[in-house]
């Protein structure tokens, strides 16, 4: 499921961290991270692989983005969780 990131100009079809400016949280489950890069290949500048093969975020704290979008929808096992800053609403993975 990909989350646009940019309104048009009636709003419509926006969904959770979709506005222009918006600023996201990206963090990494490392109990559940199994260290494939899949971020690495999606988001380069995104994020990075620590001696253990974790991922971590390289800004923790980003611009809402669609690599980093990428790199969250392809992870194997959702190891990558996004919130919108301010609010804390799920970005990625969608609340069900």
């Amino acid at each position: 499921m990909e989350v646009p990131l940019a309104r048009t100009d009636s709003g419509a079809g926006a969904g959770p961290g979709a506005g222009a400016g918006d600023r996201w949280h990206v963090d990494v489950d490392r109990s559940l991270c199994i260290g494939s890069a899949q971020c690495l290949h999606r988001a380069p500048e995104g994020f990075r692989l620590d001696a253990a093969r974790q991922s971590h975020p390289v800004d923790p704290d980003t611009d809402a983005n669609e690599q980093v979008l990428a790199a969250a929808e392809n992870c194997p096992v959702e190891a990558i969780v996004i919130t919108l800053m301010g609010s804390g609403e799920a970005v990625f993975p969608p609340e069900e």
